[in-house]
């Protein structure tokens, strides 16, 4: 059980229907097309559908009580003893009854956000800290005003500890959720150009970010990439002493050293101590930094740390090694993409031994605005000999074609027109002693293109 509807009714006073401490809510839903047991419904209105105009599937399917905006008339063949709770704005209830929930269950909350990176830290922060701890994580992309309440809503009450990702798009979302969700540690993996169009620059990109801030604890916990000068504390109103820097120098609070990137793992150091992940590249090592300090922080044994890292599952496509036909080795890289990350993954591409041939299939970076043929053009800092290939589709990716061109003249790249065109393009590639990069926007779907190697 979550919560009665009782308890309801004391946070939310107009309502009506049978009340009582007997009704037991077990779990809450938005979506009437999935069965739920006892649940609360909460009808959600968006741009082309109104959640409450479901509301009798949403009792067929289970539910035994919901929220309502007052401003909407219930239907007329309606049972007046169902418990309906009456609220000026669904969402906003939702988010009220999200941090209400989260007071009542009292687990150490950890948020994290950043422009890259943040699922795969999240997914590592969770490994680490189930090993010790019940806990409780962010599912798939709810990640926004509705997911998070949802995931807080989602949790058993012996939960102890509540990982939660928080994602933006413009100024002031993260500052809502980290107020919804009040964390003890947060941690900012890094600032790249998502959502630059919305934000004006990387600066803007920063101070959203540190919006997370304005929720945490008095005594909470920031973590953050120490090598991102937009985060230097001095940037940060918060003291010095909760805020912790992670990075590859010396100076930092939490050192990362040695860091070797092998065909299946990344080996590493952090404060002198060694571990691996079975993820590729230096930027994995971080991420990983970020999870290993956080374990600490909760008193989690380094046997215990690396153990989690073993069994470590992440959320697909975040530069996965797939095999394809002729055993050619694919990274599908393809959920997401800013310039940063797809700098990150050519780089981790370059640094791995054993393949005759690397080849890379690159398209559009989507919500640049105006900043596109910018950073674009800008992937080409990091090409160099040991790539042997380069494809190209996209409208923006036109920009990385001809920038390579310029800047590297006998590298062998080609802009693809045809989305038809790109599997057939690789033909020649289809062999075990080649490694084939993916690495597009989510909006662009390589992962198609990998399906289509993969049969």
């Amino acid at each position: 059980m979550l919560f009665t509807a009782q308890w309801l009714a004391e946070l939310f006073p107009k309502h009506q229907g049978k009340i009582s401490t007997e009704i037991s809510i077990q779990e809450v839903t938005r979506d009437t097309r999935e069965p739920s047991s006892n649940s609360l419904y909460i009808p959600i209105v968006g741009e082309r559908f109104d959640g409450h105009n479901f509301i009798f599937d949403a009792i067929k399917n289970g539910a035994i009580a919901t929220l309502w905006d007052k401003s909407i008339p219930l239907p007329s063949e309606w049972d007046d003893s169902f418990p309906v709770f009456f609220v000026e704005d669904t969402i906003l209830a939702m988010q009220q009854l999200a941090n209400s929930y989260l007071k009542s269950v009292n687990p150490t909350v950890i948020g994290v956000t950043g422009s890259n990176g943040k699922t795969t830290t999240k997914d590592l922060i969770t490994s680490v800290v189930k090993t010790s701890y019940k806990t409780t994580a962010t599912q798939g992309n709810l990640n926004n005003h509705i997911g998070l309440p949802l995931t807080i809503l989602a949790m058993q009450p012996d939960t102890e500890v509540l990982v939660l990702e928080m994602g933006m798009s413009q100024f002031g979302e993260i500052e809502l959720l980290s107020k919804i969700a009040e964390p003890d540690y947060t941690v900012i993996t890094n600032i790249g150009e998502s959502h630059i169009e919305n934000l004006g620059s990387r600066k803007g990109i920063a101070k959203a970010k540190l919006e997370i801030i304005e929720g945490i604890k008095s005594n909470g916990i920031l973590f953050i990439d120490d090598d991102e000068p937009l985060l230097a504390k001095e940037n940060i109103d918060m003291d010095d002493s909760q805020v912790i820097g992670i990075g590859f120098t010396k100076e930092s609070d939490i050192n990362i050293s040695n860091v070797k990137v092998h065909p299946d793992r990344t080996t590493f150091e952090v404060t002198d101590k060694p571990y691996h992940v079975n993820l590729l590249g230096k930027h994995h090592a971080k991420n990983a930094a970020f999870a290993i300090s956080i374990g600490k922080a909760l008193n989690i044994s380094h046997e215990n740390i690396q153990l989690a890292f073993n069994k470590l599952e992440v959320t697909g496509m975040r530069f996965e090694l797939e095999t394809g036909i002729n055993g050619v080795h694919i990274i599908n890289d393809a959920y997401n993409a800013s310039a940063t990350s797809m700098k990150a993954s050519i780089q981790v591409v370059k640094e791995m031994e054993g393949f005759q041939n690397k080849v890379l299939v690159l398209g559009d970076i989507l919500e640049l605005g105006t900043y596109s043929e910018h950073y674009h053009r800008s992937i080409a800092e990091v090409i160099d000999s040991r790539i042997s290939e380069i494809y190209t589709y996209g409208e923006q990716a036109f920009y990385i074609y001809d920038e390579i061109t310029k800047q590297h003249p006998k590298v062998n790249v080609h802009y693809i027109k045809q989305r038809e065109d790109v599997v057939p393009s690789l033909k020649e590639h289809l062999n075990n002693q080649t490694l084939i990069l993916f690495k597009a926007s989510r909006g662009m779907k390589f992962e198609m293109f990998i399906k289509e190697l993969q049969q």
